[in-house]
C-alpha cells in the first residue's frame, strides 16, 4: 500500500455528535417534517414523523433524500432548518490530540460528511482541524450525474476515487456508520469502524441516535477512538493488496 488517501467522516467519528448535536438536529428535522406532512394533509403526530425520518434514513442513507423524493422539499431549505443551533460551539465534544493524530498519519486526508458545508466548516473550525484536510466534501457536493448521492452511495465513492486519481486499495474510509463502510469495502477500499460515540439500548434508534451493532463484513479494523488509528496502520497496510482492484 502506497501513501493512502484517508476519507474521514465527521459526526461521531471526529467528535461526539450524539451528545447534543444529533438530538438537536433530530428535533429540528421532526419539526420540519411535521410541517411538511401537515401541509400535505397527512398524519403529523410523533409516530408518523419518526417513521418518516427513520424510514428515509434507512432506505436512502439520508432523511434528506426521502424528503426531496417523496415530498418535493428543497434540499438547501431542509439542511438549513435541520442545522439551526442556538450556540453550536458549546454543543461540541471531542477528544484532545486530533490535530496531532492527523499530522501523524501518512497520506492525504479528505473530509467526507453527509452534513452540510456550513455546519462542517464550523465544527472543524472549532476543533482547529481545517488545515489538516486537503479537501472537504459535504453533502451538497455529493452529486453524481447531477443527482444528490450521499453516503453510502457506491457511485459517489467511485467518483471520489476517480477525482483523486487513486486505486481503491489505497483509500481508507474512517466512519461510525456500518452501511457506509460496507459500501466502501465492496469497492475494495480499506475500512475503519469508530465505535465510541455510538449509542446502545433498545430506544437509541427511536431517539435518532446512531447505534452500536455487531462486527460487519464491511469492517477491516474496529477501533474505539480515531486516536487508535496509528496502531492499526500495519493491519491496514497488510490488507492493501488482495487480487485486482476493479471498483465496478
Amino acid at each position: 500500500m502506497s501513501k493512502p488517501v484517508w476519507l474521514f467522516d465527521l459526526d461521531n467519528t471526529l467528535h461526539n455528535a450524539s451528545h447534543a448535536i444529533f438530538p438537536a438536529i433530530n428535533a429540528n428535522m421532526n419539526a420540519y417534517i411535521a410541517g411538511v406532512l401537515r401541509a400535505a394533509g397527512m398524519p403529523d403526530d410523533a409516530a408518523a414523523v419518526n417513521a418518516a425520518r427513520i424510514g428515509y434514513l434507512r432506505r436512502y442513507g439520508a432523511t434528506l433524500l426521502g424528503m426531496v423524493r417523496h415530498h418535493g422539499v428543497r434540499a438547501e431549505e431542509f439542511l438549513r432548518e435541520a442545522h439551526r443551533f442556538d450556540d453550536l460551539r458549546v454543543m461540541i465534544r471531542a477528544e484532545r490530540g486530533l490535530g496531532r493524530l492527523l499530522r501523524r498519519l501518512p497520506g492525504r486526508k479528505v473530509l467526507l460528511t453527509n452534513g452540510p458545508r456550513r455546519y462542517a466548516h464550523e465544527v472543524l473550525r472549532h476543533l482547529g482541524l481545517h488545515r489538516h484536510f486537503a479537501r472537504h466534501i459535504p453533502i451538497e457536493a455529493m452529486q453524481v450525474h447531477r443527482q444528490l448521492r450521499p453516503k453510502p452511495s457506491r457511485a459517489l465513492l467511485r467518483k471520489i476515487l476517480a477525482r483523486e486519481g487513486i486505486a481503491a486499495r489505497d483509500c481508507i474510509l474512517v466512519e461510525d456508520t456500518v452501511d457506509n463502510l460496507r459500501a466502501a469495502r465492496a469497492l475494495r477500499m480499506r475500512t475503519v469502524w469508530v465505535t465510541q460515540y455510538l449509542a446502545q439500548g433498545p430506544h437509541a434508534a427511536e431517539r435518532g441516535l446512531p447505534t452500536l451493532r455487531g462486527r460487519s463484513a464491511g469492517v477491516d479494523v474496529k477501533v474505539k477512538s480515531v486516536l487508535q488509528l496509528p496502531r492499526s496502520l500495519h493491519r491496514l497496510r497488510g490488507m492493501g493488496k488482495h487480487g485486482d482492484d476493479k471498483t465496478g
